[in-house]
């Protein structure tokens, strides 16, 4: 029998399952550009047989799929479309695009949308605006670290501090590695001034010439829910206007709040279905 089929007791069971979607989710995190093997296995922590048969079943799912050229591993086409089917219930994209079309028809920038994934930021949607020079610095599915960009700084800010401190930490390595402009110093810097403005600003530190400015929305209960942000080039990003710009981010952070809340109410006031202790239960009491 070849080794790879006898059962490991390191795959065995729920500890099987928590380590392939440890994998999925470091797979999504970079699934634009894809991982090769040797990254998963030093981000994992796992021996290289026991990410390869991993990957192997998270494939077979079609929750990941191989490039056959560069050999990197990206999203499958499964892990989009149940993407899609979490949308329908959890819809925070379309309960901000109200917002980011008012936003982009008023301002002529391009706006957008963007969660939080534990220590990263992934952007949901762009808006595209009318004014004929544009950035292209942020596009629906780039992901990075929690605090790099205008949204993403107004999420990490928002955070109390204990917990924005952890964040910045845990990133340690992949910000002074990738973003130079955001070393953990700086960035603790930047949430100092994103506090005092009452807005996140990113004067081109990922891209010169693109600016962007973001603010956070909340949860009924103080939790970010996500940040609505706008972006343009840097001639179109004086003082006076990121003011400007800030205040109807603002608004319409307040409008996308509001959204959530009655989302929220509506699923509360929903009768919930009878468990089966309940249902003997009605079914024996006169």
């Amino acid at each position: 029998m070849q080794p790879d089929s006898v059962p490991t007791p390191d795959l065995s069971g729920s500890q099987s399952v928590d380590r392939a979607l440890r994998l999925l989710a470091l797979v999504g995190r970079e699934s634009a550009s894809g991982l090769p093997l040797s990254e998963l296995v030093e981000d994992s922590g796992l021996n290289k047989p026991t990410v390869r048969r991993l990957l192997l079943a998270l494939m077979r799912a079609g929750l990941v799929e191989q490039e056959e050229r560069s050999r990197r591993y990206h999203l499958g086409e499964e892990a989009f479309v149940l993407g899609l089917l979490s949308g329908q219930r959890h819809g925070l994209l379309d309960l901000a695009m109200e917002s980011l079309r008012t936003l982009s028809d008023t301002t002529q920038d391009s706006s957008f949308f963007s969660i939080r994934r534990d220590r990263f930021v992934i952007c949901l949607h762009r808006e595209e605006g009318t004014w004929p020079v544009r950035t292209h610095a942020l596009q629906a599915g780039d992901q990075h670290p929690l605090g790099v960009g205008a949204g993403s700084l107004a999420m990490l800010a928002a955070l109390p501090d204990a917990e924005a401190a952890s964040m910045i930490e845990a990133n340690r390595a992949i910000l002074d590695a990738r973003y130079p402009a955001y070393a953990p110093a700086q960035l603790k810097a930047e949430i100092a001034l994103t506090r005092r403005q009452g807005f996140a600003l990113n004067p081109g530190h990922i891209v010169a010439s693109s600016w962007g400015v973001g603010v956070p929305v909340h949860y009924p209960d103080g939790r970010v829910a996500g940040a609505l942000s706008i972006a343009a080039i840097d001639s179109r990003m004086q003082p006076q206007r990121q003011e400007e710009l800030a205040e109807l981010l603002r608004h319409e952070a307040r409008q996308v709040e509001h959204r959530i809340a009655a989302m929220l109410d509506r699923r509360q006031a929903q009768p919930k279905p009878l468990v089966q202790h309940e249902i003997r239960t009605a079914e024996t009491t006169p």
